[in-house]
């Protein structure tokens, strides 16, 4: 884990879902069915530098509430039928965790880290619940970036 400092927004387009981790931990997750619908009906192209995200944004409180997911790029491809949300990542202060190996299992790993970091006490970041984001590297890299204060 490490602190960077986000020097410019990003810009990403995709689908949204609102969930919450009970939910999430349960048969009734919303989240692999987002992402299926991405992979579905978005052509990125990596070759040309295009990288996929997964923006958690509007929060409800913290770790127990509501919180809208958004499956997307940072492309400009999308077919024209499609009607996609647009968010922007602010610039600002982020704490990465980062994982390598197979998905699903690495952003699994990556968020489990985070959680026991900011719950187990002592932390030396606060998080500000406010919009994180895994920004997919590769097929088996993954970034996720958690704002904080």
């Amino acid at each position: 884990m490490e602190m960077r400092q986000l020097s410019s927004p990003i810009n990403i387009k995709g689908f949204s879902v609102i969930t919450n981790n009970h939910t999430e931990f349960s048969p009734l997750g919303k989240i692999p069915t987002l992402w299926q619908r991405f992979d579905n009906s978005i052509a990125v192209d990596y070759k040309g530098g295009e990288r996929v995200y997964g923006v958690y944004f509007n929060y409800e409180s913290d770790l127990s509430g509501d919180f809208s997911v958004l499956a997307g790029f940072d492309g400009d491809s999308v077919p024209e039928h499609l009607k996609v949300e647009h968010i922007t990542i602010p610039a600002g202060k982020y704490l990465v965790f980062s994982r390598q190996g197979e998905m699903p299992q690495i952003a699994i790993d990556a968020w489990s880290d985070i959680w026991r970091y900011f719950t187990e006490g002592g932390a030396e970041y606060e998080r500000t619940f406010s919009i994180d984001f895994e920004h997919y590297v590769n097929g088996n890299h993954i970034d996720v970036y958690i704002a904080i204060k």
